[in-house]
């Protein structure tokens, strides 16, 4: 069962994005291999093993906005190098695990993304295993004080003055919109260069289409897959703003008390692909945001045939590849593939903030009206006169057509960046 939480006072009903978790059982393993390291199967499957031979992320630092990230496993030893808590009722280092029901789930995500493992061929590694780690815990519900919305713009910003240059966040509002206050903690992250990875939601926890942030113009939104890399039924979600995929499914965590388990979500896809963007930096130090974003869309590979292998609104450009993403040759962009969320800002907020300076609406040209021909009709309340026609119809008329050009072209302008940058390379 996925848990779902209410953020409280925002009134924003957040959820993590996992599915149900148990004790971790390995898949068969060769002889004399280390049974947890045989059931991470997305090291091999997904090029990651191929990528370390370039990098193993040293050098990048990874934010999980979470419910923070435990001290006692010995999989983080070394792994976080500063923390916050945005609750209001976590530690001030942000490895106190926050809330009473989900308090695993930022160390599961942690792992997923940094794990250190317990040997130099034991326990469990994350994707970029030598990736520093900040952890940021966030509450849900009744496990903080102070509203999610302010927690979240706060712990984005604070991951930024702390030299993240990847912020993970495996959460999902459910619902499409986002508050006006998380406008600039994001535009911040992305003017300081920082990419940011999103999960796309699960159907298990009610999300039936990719809820904020997942639909923020600029981030990296990851749905999830099966183990044999098929759209996961119920640990994932399908729209628009999906730009990869990733494994969502019998996933590995290490909890905050130091056991494993297995578990479903795409907050299990979330930090694999942002362990690959931690890969991409490090192994090309030079590239800003936009081109780590776009050379792991460029280098995503087509999902397993079937119905769905070319649904956008699953897979979004296809299921991650680690390896191609650090060594392939990709050109160069200099607008994020994702979206302008100050172009959307722009657009969006100048339309539902009339205090904002106000550009004019498109026109729309009507030709002249003809000559009235005189008709006979019958007399009826239900029938529109001429004054009615007049003053009444055809004003409605013009003031829709314009409402519709308006709306179409707020809609054009939220995705007319993506599709441009994604264009020349295709």
């Amino acid at each position: 069962m996925t848990r779902r939480l209410l953020a409280g006072a925002a009134s924003v009903a957040a959820v993590l994005t996992l599915g149900t978790a148990a004790p971790a059982t390995a898949q068969t393993p060769t002889p004399g291999a280390d049974p947890v390291r045989a059931a991470q199967y997305w090291l091999a499957d997904y090029g990651i093993e191929q990528a370390w031979e370039t990098t193993r992320g040293a050098g990048t630092t990874i934010a999980i906005i979470d419910t923070g990230i435990a001290k006692g496993p010995v999989e983080f030893d070394g792994a976080v190098r500063a923390g916050t808590d945005v609750s209001g009722v976590g530690s001030a280092d942000g490895r106190t695990p926050v809330g009473a029901v989900d308090s695993d789930h930022g160390s599961w995500v942690a792992s997923l993304a940094a794990a250190r493992g317990t040997g130099p061929d034991s326990g469990m590694l994350g994707v970029a295993p030598e990736a520093d780690l900040l952890s940021v815990s966030v509450g849900f519900g009744s496990a903080a004080t102070r509203s999610f919305s302010d927690q979240i713009a706060d712990a984005i910003r604070w991951s930024v003055d702390h030299g993240a240059d990847v912020i993970n966040m495996s959460l999902t509002t459910n619902v499409p919109d986002w508050p006006e206050s998380w406008d600039d903690a994001f535009l911040y992250a992305f003017q300081k260069d920082v990419v940011i990875v999103v999960a796309a939601g699960n159907r298990a926890s009610g999300t039936t289409g990719v809820g904020a942030p997942a639909t923020i113009p600029g981030v990296l939104t990851v749905a999830g897959v099966d183990p044999q890399g098929k759209a996961s039924v119920e640990a994932s979600t399908q729209g628009l703003t999906i730009g990869v995929a990733a494994p969502s499914e019998k996933l590995i965590g290490v909890s905050a008390d130091g056991r494993l388990v297995q578990w479903d979500g795409t907050s299990g896809a979330a930090p694999i692909v942002a362990g690959v963007a931690a890969l991409v930096r490090a192994a090309h130090p030079d590239l800003d945001a936009n081109n780590v974003i776009n050379r792991i869309l460029e280098t995503a590979r087509p999902a397993p045939s079937g119905g769905d292998v070319a649904d956008p609104l699953l897979y979004g450009e296809g299921l991650v590849d680690a390896a191609a993403a650090v060594s392939a040759s990709v050109p160069t962009v200099t607008e994020n593939p994702m979206g302008s969320l100050e172009e959307w800002v722009r657009l969006y907020r100048r339309a539902e903030n009339p205090s904002l300076p106000q550009e004019p609406l498109p026109s729309v040209e009507v030709p002249p009206l003809p000559r009235a021909e005189p008709a006979t009709r019958p007399d009826s309340a239900l029938l529109p006169d001429g004054t009615t026609l007049l003053y009444g119809t055809l004003p409605l008329t013009l003031l829709t057509t314009t409402a519709i050009l308006v709306a179409l072209g707020v809609t054009a302008a939220v995705r007319r960046i993506r599709l441009a940058s994604r264009a020349p390379s295709r």
